[in-house]
């Protein structure tokens, strides 16, 4: 089999990384200049199989955490413990626990608004970041949460759905596996517009019925991968996650001085083609905000959860460009 079809055994490389009273667990592998590969939601480290072993062959040292909230780290009972810098300082956490001075920065979805922000909250330590689905977003003129109300008024979002404290946590909690397979599962190339209803009038039902439910899993995902999901969110529950989302409003405050802040380091973007993500944040929003941007690579066909859809693809353009701007000694 091939890399990609064996994965990678995460278990035996994972170890334990504490930080402000927060024990992350980390996938820690490999020998050679510093990679961080940063999850998005609803997601675990266990997202990254696919590109472990390749970036070890490579020459590369990957950490990749479950961040906190999520799988095997801990899940701080505060909401103001998930706000960005908490999560970008985890990640320095990471670097200083292993004698780093800078890494690659790669973020997916959630992880990807956290790599940028890493960028521009503390530039030093950041050698190159790869984003994921998620391009940078410049600093919104208002309070996201605000824009969002007044943007979608009555109808449905969400993002402002995900904000009351234990709404969304208790309605994935009740079917996580129906939760999984349809957020894993139907947000592919072969999901239409009209089936993901993320924007549609407000009703009763929540979220989950507004995600597409998929006739059978994608060639991507086996049901042992789909049922590793199902098992981690049984155990662990939603709410760490959520309480990122709650944190936006803050993140929007605790960055101010930044405002007007560009990426200046070399960086690299790439996404799905049929990322429904893509239509609210397109890749152009980042001209004139990511000036050494080496590359957009959006993979034709592939829909939100690209390293794990397209491995291959993904792998190829990630190690090129880190061959480019973070050379193996």
């Amino acid at each position: 089999m091939s890399l990609t079809e064996q994965g990678f055994d995460l278990d035996a490389h994972r170890r334990t990384v504490s930080v402000g009273g927060v024990d992350l667990s980390v996938v820690d592998a490999g020998e050679g200049p510093v990679v961080v590969l940063a999850h998005g939601f609803p997601e675990l480290a266990y997202s990254w199989r696919h590109q472990i072993q390749p970036l070890i062959d490579a020459g590369y040292r990957v950490l990749v955490p479950d961040q906190r909230g999520y799988g095997r780290s801990s899940r701080p009972t505060e909401l103001t413990d998930y706000d960005i810098v908490h999560l970008t300082g985890d990640l320095l956490a990471l670097l200083d626990d292993v004698g780093a001075e800078q890494a690659v920065f790669v973020g997916h979805d959630w992880g990807s608004m956290v790599v940028w922000q890493q960028a521009l909250l503390n530039p030093d330590r950041v050698a190159a970041v790869v984003g994921m689905s998620v391009p940078f977003v410049p600093r919104s003129p208002m309070p996201p949460l605000e824009m969002m109300r007044n943007i979608f008024g009555e109808n449905f979002f969400y993002i402002v759905y995900f904000q009351e404290p234990g709404v969304a946590d208790a309605e994935f909690a009740a079917d996580t596996p129906t939760m999984l397979r349809r957020m894993l599962g139907g947000l592919t190339a072969d999901a239409t517009p009209a089936e993901i209803d993320m924007f549609g009038p407000r009703a009763d039902g929540g979220f989950i019925p507004r995600l597409p439910d998929p006739k059978t899993l994608p060639d991507w995902l086996s049901q042992a991968e789909l049922d590793h999901y199902v098992d981690e969110f049984t155990r662990t529950g939603f709410t760490g996650g959520i309480n990122w989302y709650r944190n936006m409003d803050r993140n929007w405050e605790l960055t101010a001085d930044h405002a007007d802040a560009k990426v200046t380091m070399p960086a690299l973007f790439i996404a799905g083609s049929a990322d429904p993500v893509i239509m609210m944040s397109p890749p152009g929003v980042m001209d004139g905000w990511v000036p050494d941007l080496r590359g957009t690579v959006m993979v034709e066909g592939a829909g939100h959860w690209v390293q794990q859809e397209r491995p291959d693809e993904v792998n190829a353009a990630l190690i090129d460009f880190l061959r480019d701007v973070h050379p193996r000694t």
